[in-house]
């Protein structure tokens, strides 16, 4: 019987408490660090009241070894504890960092760019880092103020005036920043992004004379950006700045305050100094919270921000392998809208592929023909409608397995850093097979897209590393590296979205041949093609216009009433 599924928000807990263990400890381990914190006052007021009165140097001796074994075991502690976080932070990172990429590389690209390790990085930092240490010690403030009422009840009442006025500056300080923080985590993101967008386009930039034109574009996608970190960072340091005053003006007083009492002989001198020390101990985790109550905001967005990620990805189900497709396909009545969701780009599409069939796809630009490839291959998830291979729904499939009977070339190639046979083995370690059959299936690959004498030919061959997006190749080398990933381990599906638009004579020729042996062994094949010279060799034609089929059927008949069209056009009739 299956359990109940846990949504986004359960996952997150569930990996906070798998780390409890290491948090228990951390906190046990400030409560230590913060009793020895005593070590100073208590010295001190031993040394007022007992060795000043008495002379006794030996006590002195006593009091000082005692006060470095505390003050030593204090170090050691702390550092402990830091370990103990570090080590939580591991942990975190080890348990939830392959959920999280998993579902972020799952997200529709037509949903606004989250930077996913980047909110785990920082709700991480905010669980395990300096927040986390304040807000373990802050509790500790109710104890010192408890020794302060020890000592005197007015120290003490004094003292849990000034805990309260540090709590009240910290929650309007989290008020003041709300907005600004609020636009700094939906704004960042999408300007980091766009960034990274033209910094890719930077070669045609700079021959087109964009340069400059980007530059201020950026700068005016920035603008809000900065004045909103600006207005965070002006709200912090004016009320750091008056945290920081009033601790010292409550540490100051609580001096006074003592001073006051020991005149009157309410409370000894060394009690005197030990309440204004450990009342000041009592201020320290207030003002850290105060200090790095942004850092703390930023930890519970970019929970929420977690949670929407993992939220949105499919919930992962066990799902009964099916036996290896022959490579029939239906497409039923499939519906896409475009990234904007303004409108269709795929309306009621229907059509079927029969095992080695070789189907081109032509029409306008804008037609919906990548949109298309897009859902066939299992890239993006159709919003209405089935795409059935073998009968069998593509939406039930795992997608790990779907993709060993599918052979992608998406139209920006989208090669990856690594070598070049990572790459054509789709980054499949050699486990379940010998290095040898992986390496014997990466250049079979390779032979049947044409590319293996290409490779040879590179300074380091099949070992040749890319660079990110797989730069370092030209790119008719890269889309016949990509090609040959598509062919990797024979798929009996092929969807290859323009695949020769940067071929030259012989790519072409190497394309036009790879499709036929495809053909040849049983695969379906779907072409989406520009240019009309790798049409030559398709069984069939799907003609798409305005995301609707217009024309499908054998290539002749096709490609006949497209020559009967341009004519009567041409003559105007």
């Amino acid at each position: 019987m299956v359990g109940p599924r846990l949504n986004a928000g359960d996952t997150l807990r569930q990996v906070v408490l798998a780390c409890r263990e290491h948090l228990w400890a951390a906190f046990a381990f400030s409560a230590l660090v913060n009793v020895l914190y005593l070590a100073p006052s208590l010295f001190m007021l031993q040394i007022y009241d007992r060795v000043l009165t008495t002379g006794g140097l030996l006590t002195l001796g006593f009091l000082s070894v005692a006060l470095f074994g505390a003050l030593g075991t204090l170090a050691w502690l702390d550092a402990v504890r830091g370990r103990i976080l570090a080590r939580a932070g591991l942990r975190l990172d080890r348990q939830i960092a392959a959920t999280v990429l998993r579902a972020s590389l799952m997200q529709d690209q037509r949903t606004r760019p989250r930077e996913a390790l980047r909110d785990l990085d920082m709700l991480r930092q905010a669980l395990v880092g300096a927040p986390a240490l304040s807000v373990f010690d802050a509790p500790w403030a109710i104890f010192f103020v408890a020794v302060c009422f020890l000592m005197h009840w007015a120290i003490g009442a004094f003292a849990l005036f000034g805990c309260i006025a540090l709590a009240a500056m910290a929650i309007f300080n989290e008020r003041a920043q709300q907005r600004s923080i609020r636009r700094i985590t939906e704004q960042a993101p999408l300007v980091y992004a766009a960034q990274d967008a033209d910094a890719l386009g930077a070669e045609a930039a700079r021959a087109l004379g964009m340069r400059e034109a980007l530059v201020q574009r950026s700068e005016t996608r920035r603008r809000p950006l900065l004045e909103a970190q600006a207005q965070a960072a002006f709200i912090q340091s004016g009320y750091g700045a008056g945290t920081k005053l009033t601790r010292l003006v409550l540490q100051s007083a609580v001096l006074a305050l003592g001073a006051f009492l020991a005149v009157k002989q309410q409370i000894s001198p060394g009690a005197m100094i030990a309440a204004s020390i450990i009342s000041a101990r009592a201020f320290a985790p207030l003002e850290q919270i105060v200090g790095s109550w942004r850092a703390i905001v930023q930890g519970i967005a970019s929970w929420r921000n977690l949670e929407a990620i993992l939220g949105a990805a499919p919930q992962p189900r066990a799902r009964m392998e099916l036996p290896a497709p022959r490579g029939r396909l239906a497409v039923e009545r499939v519906v896409m809208s475009t990234p904007d969701g303004k409108r269709a780009a795929l309306q009621g599409v229907s059509f079927d592929i029969e095992p080695g069939d070789i189907v081109g796809v032509v029409g306008p630009s804008g037609a919906g023909k990548t949109t298309l490839a897009r859902v066939i291959a299992g890239a993006l998830a159709a919003q209405a409608g089935v795409v059935r291979l073998d009968g069998a729904n593509i939406a039930d499939w795992d997608s790990e397995l779907l993709a060993r009977h599918t052979g992608y070339l998406p139209q920006d190639v989208s090669l990856f850093d690594g070598t070049i046979a990572d790459n054509i083995s789709r980054f499949q370690s050699a486990t379940g097979h010998s290095s040898e059959t992986l390496a014997a299936d990466v250049v079979a690959a390779a032979r049947q897209a044409g590319a293996h004498e290409m490779i040879l030919r590179l300074p380091e061959g099949y070992d040749t590393v890319l660079g990110a997006r797989g730069s370092g190749l030209s790119a008719g080398q890269a889309q016949r590296i990509a090609l040959a990933r598509a062919l990797f381990r024979d798929p009996v599906l092929l969807v290859l979205d323009e695949p020769n638009a940067h071929l030259d004579a012989e790519g072409e020729i190497a394309l036009v041949n790879a499709l036929r042996s495809a053909r040849a062994r049983g695969a379906a094949s779907l072409v989406i093609a520009h240019r009309l010279g790798v049409l030559g060799v398709a069984d069939k034609i799907l003609v798409l216009r305005e995301g609707r089929v217009v024309e499908y059927g054998p290539r002749a008949d096709i490609m006949e009433k497209m020559r009967n069209s341009a004519t009567n056009a041409g003559t105007g009739s």
